[in-house]
């Protein structure tokens, strides 16, 4: 199979290990995320980017079998046991193909949006394990013990922890693809970096006895590439996954599907509504099959019909969405930021959308965004020809000060014509 990719060029999974990716591709539930888009509601804020979460699984493989042919060039020392045989690589690159199987509707949006529904991860593992699925069912004639083994690697978990960590970890296929992606479906440079020397500048770190070794990186060459890797993942962060207007949109969005929720939960009838994301309100959760019918197409039909629904709070919000009449933000610092100052601002904001008629659950809120850009909990080792393997953070001017840092953006969130009166209060209200 050979395909063009807007990012990788041309990429191609031929050999007999790569032939399970011929076949998944066909799957049902791999077909679905084609309607599934990767970055939810950030067209709104960045036009191009209408990509999938099926070309971001296809991008991820191939960093997969890119990453395998790396591991098998420094694995010559290794015993047998520790080594990326042909059935391992069959399954990091399945896990690499399935690792999003599970996102609902707009990606990350949906799983936050109804109470008690599961993540995105627990539906990726059922969906894998699952006996009546199309993945289950070609993984299971490659190897019975094929799909157990893929939803491990999706969760982070192998005997050879180089392998567990390249599906879930700091610097896996997921995370090097996306970034990729993302910056060049939106138009942005930030995410850009050096893949090819990365992958290079990996090495095998021997554990104690009988323990598989670890991925490091070679401190002579690696180092730039790491940290341009984790300084793009920062900058994305800043500029794209926490823009103010896609934010803004998927606040929105949210609002939209609980009061949707809220509805159906009390009874009243509300026409449209997916039987998933009805049953969803109604107990929690819902039948597999039920929720792989749900995609971004679907929740747009349903959202058409809401803008005429009989709840008003419902129809504006919706009819706002639809029209891109997003609400307004206001980044808050200082003390406003905190727990205390944002309940004081979101109560000066609620009252002020009351006194305008309008349903302060639906038009005024508080989005809080954060994200960690390097975690220590799983910090890679840097490896010298000379000399002890020290921690990356030991050696990284850059990565020693962004360690453990979050990333937070703290916003009150409000319909467009309380701007100027919700301003105006929150400069002259007192400090917390």
């Amino acid at each position: 199979m050979i395909l063009r990719d807007a990012v990788f060029g041309l990429v191609s999974f031929e050999s007999d290990e790569e032939g399970i990716i011929r076949k998944l591709v066909d799957a049902a539930e791999v077909q679905r995320l084609r309607r599934v888009r990767q970055l939810g509601v950030a067209s709104l804020a960045f036009p191009g980017a209408e990509h999938t979460r099926f070309s971001h699984a296809l991008g991820a493989a191939f960093v997969m079998k890119q990453l395998i042919a790396r591991l098998r060039s420094i694995q010559g020392d290794l015993p047998f046991w520790q080594q990326v045989t042909s059935d391992r690589a069959s399954d990091a690159l399945a896990a690499a193909m399935l690792h999003d199987l599970g996102h609902g509707p707009l990606s990350h949006l949906f799983e936050d949006a109804i109470p008690g529904t599961p993540h995105h991860e627990v539906w990726t593992e059922r969906i894998v394990l699952d006996p009546s699925t199309d993945v289950n069912r070609i993984l299971s004639a490659h190897d019975p013990g094929m799909p157990a083994r893929v939803a491990a690697l999706v969760r982070g978990e192998h005997p050879l922890p180089y392998l567990a960590n390249s599906v879930s970890g700091i610097f896996d296929v997921d995370r090097c693809d996306y970034l990729l992606r993302d910056a060049h479906a939106t138009g942005v440079r930030y995410g850009v970096f050096d893949l090819d020397w990365l992958l290079r500048s990996l090495r095998m770190m021997p554990g104690a006895s009988n323990e598989a070794p670890e991925l490091a990186i070679d401190g002579a060459k690696g180092l730039p590439a790491i940290e341009a890797f984790l300084i793009a993942r920062l900058f994305m962060f800043q500029q794209v996954y926490l823009h103010k207007a896609t934010r803004s949109a998927e606040w929105m969005i949210r609002a939209v599907l609980a009061r949707a929720a809220k509805l159906i939960e009390a009874g009243i009838p509300l026409e449209g509504a997916p039987r998933g994301i009805a049953l969803a309100a109604a107990t929690g959760d819902l039948p597999l099959a039920d929720y792989l019918d749900l995609d971004d197409a679907v929740l747009s039909v349903a959202m058409h019909a809401w803008q005429s629904c009989k709840d008003a709070g419902l129809a504006d919000l919706t009819k706002r969405v639809r029209a891109r009449q997003l609400h307004k933000t206001l980044e808050l610092f200082g003390e406003q930021a905190t727990p205390v100052g944002q309940a004081d601002c979101l109560a000066i904001a609620r009252e002020i959308a009351v006194a305008h008629g309008l349903d302060p659950e639906l038009h005024v809120g508080i989005d809080v965004a954060s994200d960690t850009p390097y975690s220590t909990g799983k910090e890679p080792m840097v490896v010298y020809a000379k000399g002890a393997p020290r921690k990356l953070s030991e050696v990284s001017f850059l990565l020693a000060r962004l360690a453990g840092q979050t990333l937070s953006r703290v916003r009150l969130v409000f319909a467009g014509e309380l701007r100027e009166e919700i301003t105006r209060a929150l400069s002259q209200a007192p400090s917390p």
